[in-house]
């Protein structure tokens, strides 16, 4: 059934979920607890690879009194139904309906926890109850921190009681968690917040709602640069990994992001991550070229060994020899090289 609007707009009645490494059994622990009768239509980001097939719906459907499934895009929102983002496809909320799309990539993933956040905070302002549970790095916060700003509840997962601690702990770095409770008690938090009365709409500062109204649009459609977000934030010198566009630099509270002309967005951690790893990749493949070039160095001086010139030939075993010394520097530094992010646990690590 369709959500009754009039009588339930002012109730918390939107619940946003997201997840990543160890989410699958999360989640079908937290919807088993939900009851058949639940009030709100839950809607979840788990993230996946884009070419996988997603048996998420089925899995959920088959352990939870409630029904889940892939919405279509501008499917109407009902209460009681679990809608899992599709691969390699946004899950987003505008008005009454869902909304699939292929917008730009948030923190390297599609669908991303953060614009699903994102627009569900400003759609429904303070109806939404986020939920960031298991997974590695920082996708959520952003979002979490933006349904939090306008008036929704934020809620964690307890980051010890997590397979994976680093999303929850990221969160609650930068958000004021309202709620911080093990996985246990999840499910009977959720119907209790669904049961509570909705505060006023929360009034942002002009410029901070704005940048959520670009932010929304680029999830939906794309087109950073035609939307003005290089105005929103402060240019860097960086650029985007993906696409090497400018990055703009963005602030939420304690938060730095960034984004690129054409969409692309990181938090630090994902900008990070990304860029060491790319280091690692241009090592590689200077490590093959140099091996190509030491194996082709080689054939030219058997070609001349072949022909009687061992003068010529020794010139070429010499740089054969040079160049393969200069392979084994590159090898050396990738087998040095550490994969950086920004997230909290390796901050912490580092510290005496």
């Amino acid at each position: 059934m369709s959500m009754p609007e009039k009588t339930r707009k002012h109730y918390r009645d939107i619940v946003v979920i997201g997840a990543s490494t160890g989410g699958v059994a999360a989640l079908m622990e937290l919807v088993k607890a939900l009851p058949a009768d639940f009030p709100a239509p839950i809607f979840v980001v788990m993230h996946m690879p884009a070419d996988s097939p997603s048996l998420l719906p089925q899995l959920l459907s088959s352990v939870s009194a409630l029904k889940a499934r892939h919405p279509q895009d501008g499917e109407v929102v009902e209460a009681g139904v679990i809608y899992v983002a599709r691969p390699d496809h946004h899950l987003l909320l505008e008005g009454n309906r869902v909304l699939v799309t292929r917008g730009p990539k948030e923190n390297r993933f599609r669908p991303s926890i953060d614009a699903l956040f994102r627009s569900a905070a400003y759609t429904y302002g303070p109806r939404v109850i986020g939920v960031v549970l298991t997974g590695y790095l920082d996708d959520g916060t952003s979002g979490l921190w933006s349904v939090q700003r306008m008036g929704g509840v934020a809620v964690v997962q307890e980051p010890s009681d997590a397979e994976q601690p680093s999303m929850p702990t990221n969160a609650l770095e930068f958000v004021a968690a309202d709620y911080v409770l093990p996985l246990a008690q999840l499910g009977a938090l959720l119907g209790r917040l669904t049961q509570e009365r909705a505060p006023a709409k929360t009034r942002l500062p002009a410029a901070e709602l704005d940048l959520l109204t670009v932010e929304f649009t680029i999830a939906k459609q794309g087109g950073g640069f035609e939307l003005g977000i290089i105005d929103k934030g402060k240019l860097t010198p960086f650029t985007c990994p993906d696409c090497h566009g400018a990055l703009t630099q963005l602030i939420e509270g304690k938060l730095i992001r960034f984004r690129c002309h054409t969409g692309h967005a990181y938090t630090l951690s994902a900008l990070l991550s990304e860029v060491t790893e790319s280091v690692e990749s241009m090592l590689y493949q200077s490590m093959r070229g140099l091996e190509e070039t030491k194996m082709l160095l080689h054939n030219i001086g058997m070609h001349f060994v072949e022909n009687g010139q061992d003068k010529v030939a020794n010139l070429f075993f010499s740089k054969a020899d040079q160049t393969g010394q200069q392979a084994r520097v590159v090898h050396q530094s990738i087998l040095k090289h550490e994969s950086l992010s920004g997230d909290l646990q390796f901050a912490r690590k580092k510290l005496p």
